[in-house]
């Protein structure tokens, strides 16, 4: 018969803890660093908090690297030491990059390698003020038999840049790639580690680009970045509702209406086509608007307005590339589909703020003064809202059901 021996436990180095009363921890006032760049310092809550690490993903070409080569460069012109690693491209490609972009200065330093124990050693003897890691999923560590951007690769690279950052106050952005359903590839853990999470939204074609964060444990995450992609790179939108909306005099089926991301107010113009469905089963294609809310939208009408939509495909789009989620544009969206059915233009000078209910009543929205202010600031003359909105001006049109918008719009 086999002998066993029994199994020796090995000894685990317990780290000394004690539990602290939460009124005697004194804490400090965290100083944030700007970048220079105004749009991301609002999309990570108002600057970089030392040792803080950020993930940001998006789609391959969006401009992940372009923005955080501008950023590297704006803090190395300030007389910071920046290190920039990268795992997929050599010295001589990302070269090429900042002559194009700009970005020249003394105090930027490239190192290319994919493994993270050449990393580790040159940030310790390097001790840059900065740390960009492009990408995570092109780093591995000898210690793990999986090859590099698998789960457990992933998991351990990040521990220990997080690890890293705690200790040092060192801030780290790490550059992810996204799989086909937008969020970052790997494990959900990877998020959950990293302080701040923030994603590029838009099409790979379109010029604009959203930064938007989905973390933020320093900051809102209702702040939204907006940059317009140009031959020297990412540049900031200092005016997002003039680059959302297009005033043309025939208007069938685009009415604009009125967002609000964190602190700032935005108009949208938003895109309804309705056609015969030559195809048999009927389409709903929405473009940066929700496609269950146009579903619910669209019952609505045919519920409230008798207009037979079942036939018809039906598409919207929100101009630009830009998401919204909030229903504030649930009377917009309505106007837009009901304008492009009955093939009648809207007023130019028209914009639409409200949420529609399931009975087809227009119900107020939050924040409704910020909304018009910066509707009347772009021209608007005539603002129709809910009836239940107690502001009286007299560029307000109040409706209080669907079925009042067309006579109302008519007038």
């Amino acid at each position: 018969s086999r002998i066993v021996g029994k199994k020796k436990k090995s000894k685990i180095a317990i780290e000394e803890a004690e539990p602290q009363s939460i009124t005697s921890i004194q804490t400090k006032a965290r100083k944030r660093i700007l970048t220079g760049i105004n749009e991301l310092d609002g999309s990570l809550g108002g600057g970089i908090i030392p040792g803080m690490v950020v993930l940001i993903g998006g789609e391959p070409g969006i401009g992940k690297s372009t923005l955080m080569l501008q950023l590297a460069d704006k803090l190395a012109n300030k007389k910071q030491k920046i290190l920039y690693i990268s795992g997929e491209e050599s010295t001589q490609q990302i070269k090429l990059r900042c002559d194009r972009l700009g970005c020249t200065s003394e105090e930027l330093y490239l190192l290319c390698t994919t493994q993270i124990e050449a990393c580790l050693q040159a940030i310790a003897k390097f001790e840059p003020q900065l740390i960009v890691v492009d990408s995570i999923q092109s780093i591995f560590t000898e210690n793990l038999d999986s090859p590099a951007g698998s789960i457990s690769q992933l998991r351990e690279i990040t521990s220990l840049l997080v690890r890293l950052a705690k200790k040092t106050g060192i801030p780290t952005f790490l550059i992810g790639h996204v799989t086909k359903q937008g969020a970052v590839a790997g494990p959900k853990i990877i998020e959950h580690m990293v302080d701040t999470v923030l994603y590029f939204e838009g099409e790979s074609q379109n010029q604009f680009k959203i930064l938007r964060a989905t973390k933020n444990r320093f900051g809102s995450t209702n702040e939204i970045g907006i940059f317009e992609m140009q031959s020297k790179g990412l540049v900031e939108v200092a005016d997002p509702s003039r680059i959302f909306i297009n005033k043309t005099d025939n208007r069938i089926g685009t009415a604009v209406g009125a967002t609000i991301e964190g602190s700032r107010v935005f108009l949208v113009e938003v895109q309804g086509l309705i056609s015969p469905a030559n195809y048999g089963t009927s389409q709903r294609v929405t473009l940066g608007f929700d496609r269950r809310k146009l579903a619910l939208l669209l019952a609505v009408i045919e519920k409230n307005l008798s207009l037979n939509l079942r036939n018809n495909d039906v598409f919207l789009n929100l101009a630009g590339g830009i998401k919204v989620v909030e229903p504030a544009l649930d009377l917009a969206a309505v106007a837009a589909v009901i304008s492009s059915f009955n093939d009648q233009p809207l007023p130019a000078d028209m914009i639409f703020i409200g949420e529609v209910g399931l009975n087809g009543e227009i119900r107020p929205v939050s924040q409704i003064q910020m909304r018009i202010k910066e509707a009347v600031r772009l021209g608007y003359k005539k603002i129709v809202i809910s009836d239940k909105v107690s502001l009286q001006r007299s560029n307000l049109i109040k409706i209080k059901h669907i079925g009042q918008l067309m006579a109302k719009i008519n007038n």
